[in-house]
């Protein structure tokens, strides 16, 4: 007889929109038990547990605190507003408890350097939610690459944009140094995707963006210089129709992911061509990546294993979006070595 599976008890800190897939991923994972959730607004977290978990016993707090002082609660996803991660995030690492921090983990590296120094202090496990990362058809990807099918990577370029209801822009309508606008929205899933397959430190960005009358970034497009002549192009906005995709080119072919935001349900496509005249077309079985992604984080809290992405890894794209954004303000390429 096989022992039951030890699961890692969990609190949200926030009644946000991502819950509609977080929420039921933590209570379906196989290593995870939802314990509470909270929200500051009275009676959110209740109803955000009915809604997208109907029936489930977890408790319903209606302040931040007491989720951070429930002893049962191991592990805490955080999905407050941008500005908040930073102060949050040490509130919940002082307590003990493991982090899965909703990206962008905090608007500076200095900021990120605390949280790594007080996760090291404390012992616990902490993390950035890009949960796209967790999906198999980024796997089958690299593989093209590892397997040298394209040849070396010489360019990616990453795009996402969806058009957001004017009724949402409260939740970006503040300047980037406060937590708004695009690029720490959807932006720094580009800059992620283009550091996952250009991985080396990037020496310059050059952006440009368009602002609304908050001072938010709206839209950006830029290059990232890698060196050797290995360049990422980024592409993002909420007033163009929906992407999630990106492309590669190497010496020998290429190959793209068409949806990157995957729904559970969805079978993903990958595409890949060479130089010699292959091609393919590849239909991958459906995943879900937030399952996916709550299930290697409790199991890493669990048995005391690094996560897959390392904070240096959430230092390096923070390096990188806040660079896009100072050349986008000032208008000039800004230097990174």
């Amino acid at each position: 007889m096989t022992e039951p599976t030890r699961k890692l008890r969990w609190g949200i800190l926030g009644a946000a929109r991502v819950n509609e897939r977080l929420l039921p991923a933590i209570a379906e994972a196989h290593n995870s038990e939802l314990v509470a959730i909270a929200s500051r607004r009275p009676g959110a977290a209740a109803a955000t547990l009915a809604k997208y978990a109907p029936g489930h016993p977890a408790r319903a707090y209606d302040s931040l605190e007491p989720l951070l002082d429930d002893p049962s609660i191991e592990a805490v996803y955080l999905p407050l507003a941008n500005q908040e991660h930073a102060e949050w995030a040490l509130k919940v690492i002082e307590r003990g408890k493991h982090l899965l921090c909703e990206k962008p983990m905090a608007l500076s590296v200095a900021d990120i350097e605390a949280i790594e120094a007080a996760a090291q202090a404390r012992g616990v496990a902490v993390m950035e939610g890009f949960m796209y990362r967790f999906h198999p058809q980024h796997a089958r990807i690299l593989r093209l690459i590892q397997d040298g099918a394209l040849g070396e990577v010489r360019s990616v370029r990453a795009t996402y944009s969806f058009t957001m209801r004017q009724a949402r822009m409260y939740r970006v309508n503040r300047v980037p140094d406060q937590g708004g606008g695009a690029m720490w929205d959807i932006g720094c899933y580009a800059i992620h995707s283009l550091r996952m397959f250009l991985d080396a430190p990037p020496l310059a960005v050059t952006a440009l963006a368009q602002y609304n009358e908050h001072g938010a970034d709206t839209c950006m497009s830029g290059v990232v210089d890698f060196g050797e002549g290995r360049h990422g192009h980024f592409d993002f906005g909420f007033a163009r129709a929906r992407r999630s995709e990106y492309e590669i080119i190497g010496t020998k072919g290429g190959a793209k992911c068409h949806t990157v935001w995957q729904l559970p349900g969805d079978a993903p496509v990958v595409s890949w061509w060479t130089e010699d005249g292959w091609e393919g077309v590849e239909r991958l079985p459906p995943a879900n990546h937030f399952r996916l992604e709550i299930e290697h984080f409790s199991e890493c809290a669990l048995e005391g294993k690094a996560p897959a992405l390392s904070l240096e890894d959430a230092k390096a794209n923070c390096r990188l979006a806040a660079a896009a954004l100072r050349s986008a303000a000032t208008g000039k390429t800004e230097q990174l070595a």
